[in-house]
């Protein structure tokens, strides 16, 4: 099967315009090009745990494709959940406080730092909130 590399923004477009966690990156770029779904292919549902893997920490489940945002000094910086870490300018981080280090330059609470869009929802929440 061939594959595409694509940078970071695409990827976080492609997640975004996913209508459902089942939705392949696949189906969205059929149904941006305007491409029917080929007869020969049954419709299956792909498993979560295909689409990558999620991000757990501090007892917290963030899916796959979960996007990440916060504001400093005016600027808006995003990240995404991929294959069981947060990715930020092309890093990995398993903790939200390295992350929002990286922002900052300075030590400070990702948990309070940073706010997610966990896939499906339609509100942004700040990550401290779903702590339990």
């Amino acid at each position: 099967m061939p594959s595409i590399d694509v940078d970071f923004d695409v990827f976080k477009e492609l997640t975004v315009r996913r209508r459902s966690e089942t939705m392949t990156e696949n189906e969205v770029i059929r149904e941006l090009l305007g491409l029917s779904e080929p007869e020969n292919i049954s419709k299956t549902v792909t498993p979560s745990s295909s689409m990558g893997s999620p991000w757990i920490s501090k007892g917290v489940n963030f899916p796959h494709g979960t996007e990440f945002r916060a504001t400093y000094k005016g600027q808006m910086y995003t990240g995404i959940v991929q294959n069981g870490a947060l990715v930020f300018k092309g890093k990995r981080f398993s903790s939200p406080s390295p992350a929002a280090i990286e922002i900052t330059g300075s030590s400070v609470n990702g948990w309070m730092f940073w706010e997610c869009l966990l896939p499906g929802a339609t509100k942004w929440k700040t990550i401290i909130h779903l702590r339990k």
